[in-house]
């Protein structure tokens, strides 16, 4: 029986613009010591998706008052040259974090370039530096996208700790950093996590145990209101283009979760756009002044 219970929508526009604001202040103190935050996003190609996404980041680096190099690449370009401009950017002391913009081109090789780039600089938190140190509790820094749950959780007043947690999907960028961030024993953690993905049985039965239920399956809809607990908190990390014949643009943006049906069964659940994103570039802008932070140590 399917319950309506009108959830509470996290707004992640209204936390991101909060946490912006703390940033910017960051950003003040550190130009007090001559230090201004620095960060080069090199975008690859001109995917539709990644184009908006990195002109997003530049956008909010803007507001907060971080320096942004713009490095945009031929599709084309040999892997040795892009390495090249990486060790360049590594090599600037007023860059303090490199991001390269995913997915590459089928020609570049991505675990290569990512291993390029210095750890001190991965404000992506996908070098195996920065995994490494995240699996064992460790200083370093944390996947944007991971991060940004945890932070709207918080922002949101929702206790992780003890909380029974399903995270669907398993994918090195969302699923797998945010089960190991939620699992350990630290601030944002010590939830009893499960994580389902595609040879997982009995799915619905799994999700429905869940009081958070996180879904980064990258599968428009594929959690349905019947798989939610009622008053369960459910956050929408999906981000998928369905075809829309009544917009300019031909397509609409959905996330993983059925919102319409499940906000009636739900507690609180985070819309799609509107929602997860905009914590995950934050969280880039945070990882950012946090490296440039490590210049006054």
């Amino acid at each position: 029986m399917i319950i309506d219970m009108s959830a509470r929508i996290i707004d992640g526009n209204a936390i991101a613009a909060k946490l912006r604001a703390e940033l910017a202040h960051e950003v003040e103190i550190l130009r007090s010591h001559d230090i201004v935050p620095g960060l080069a996003v090199i975008l690859v190609g001109e995917n539709p998706a990644s184009t908006v996404y990195v002109n997003a980041k530049e956008r909010d680096c803007k507001k907060v008052g971080i320096l942004s190099r713009d490095i945009r690449l031929h599709s084309e370009i040999k892997q040795d040259a892009l390495l090249d401009i990486i060790e360049e950017l590594n090599a600037d002391s007023g860059i303090h974090g490199i991001l390269v913009q995913l997915p590459l081109p089928d020609t570049l090789d991505e675990e290569t370039v990512i291993k390029k780039i210095a750890p001190e600089k991965d404000v992506d938190g996908f070098h195996p530096m920065s995994i490494g140190s995240l699996v064992l509790n460790l200083d370093g820094f944390i996947p944007c996208t991971p991060h940004g749950v945890i932070k709207m959780l918080e922002a949101a007043n929702v206790e992780i700790a003890k909380a029974d947690v399903v995270i669907v999907g398993r994918s090195r960028i969302v699923g797998a950093p945010l089960a190991n961030l939620m699992f350990r024993k630290a601030e944002g953690g010590d939830a009893t996590v499960t994580v389902c993905h595609t040879k997982t049985h009995n799915l619905a039965e799994k999700v429905r145990q869940g009081d958070i239920v996180i879904a980064a399956a990258g599968r428009p809809n594929i959690i349905t209101a019947d798989m939610i607990k009622p008053g369960a908190v459910v956050i929408d990390v999906g981000m998928n283009r369905i075809e829309d014949t009544t917009r300019d643009s031909g397509y609409r943006l959905v996330g993983d979760v059925d919102f319409n049906a499940v906000s009636k069964v739900a507690g609180a659940i985070s819309p799609v756009p509107g929602g997860v994103g905009p914590l995950t570039r934050a969280m880039l802008l945070y990882n950012t002044i946090e490296s440039a932070r490590r210049r006054l140590v």
